[in-house]
């Protein structure tokens, strides 16, 4: 997979895309990142990437005219440009693994209040958010987005199956997990981890892994308790 992003502040990622399982991807050519400097996109001396909006109102908005030469010099027709910023779709595990499967990302960072709207028109096809927060601009959420990716393609983890269990991968959060020593300043590890019983240990899993949703994140639980609701329905009807 390629990876481009267009941003103000390459240096940003010169050290979170160097390290651990992003770093082993890049080294085993399972993913090519390429940073690119918007600024290197202007022409006036100052390499200008911003202007006031129209109307007024608070802040700088990016110009179109740098991101639309970037992506006429960068992108190809297989890439699938993500513009980061706050108005997007909440990104999710579902989302992750749809975008495992592209061949060529190209992300849009965002900066100050935001880009000029025809971007959004022209170039973009997805718009995406790590959250309902704000942070200074989107370096640290197009990070957070290509950590989540790069641990879904093949061969990414070592062991394809570590990515299947984790939390948000079935929909639910993670179950409790325990390693050695089996006792620990009087706190035992669950008796049914020790029994060597893979089907009760499934079963133990399942069972924590949904009572741990249930109180820690029960929105997650919501999209099929209603699609049981319509199924129940449906039935009733016929």
């Amino acid at each position: 997979m390629r990876i481009d992003v267009l941003t103000l502040f390459p240096g940003m990622f010169a050290g979170p895309m160097d390290e651990s399982i992003i770093h082993r991807a890049r080294k085993n050519g399972l993913l090519d990142i390429r940073i690119h400097n918007l600024r290197d996109y202007t022409h006036d001396r100052h390499k200008t990437v911003d202007d006031r909006p129209f109307g007024g109102g608070p802040g700088m908005l990016l110009k179109p005219e740098p991101i639309f030469e970037a992506l006429d010099h960068l992108a190809s027709e297989d890439s699938r440009v993500i513009l980061v910023s706050p108005t997007g779709k909440v990104f999710n595990q579902a989302m992750a693994r749809e975008l495992a499967q592209c061949s060529n990302l190209f992300f849009i960072s965002g900066s100050y209040e935001g880009v000029d709207e025809r971007v959004r028109e022209a170039l973009v096809d997805d718009e995406l958010s790590i959250g309902d927060f704000v942070l200074t601009n989107g370096a640290l959420p197009v990070m957070v987005i290509i950590d989540a990716i790069t641990r879904l393609l093949p061969g990414a983890l070592g062991d394809d199956s570590s990515s299947q269990d984790e939390s948000f991968s079935q929909g639910l959060l993670e179950y409790p997990q325990y390693t050695r020593p089996a006792e620990f300043r009087g706190m035992r590890v669950p008796e049914v981890l020790l029994s060597g019983h893979h089907a009760e240990i499934a079963k133990w899993r399942k069972e924590q892994a949904l009572r741990r949703t249930h109180e820690r994140r029960p929105d997650l639980l919501l999209p099929s308790m209603k699609a049981n609701d319509r199924a129940n329905e449906e039935c009733e009807d016929l």
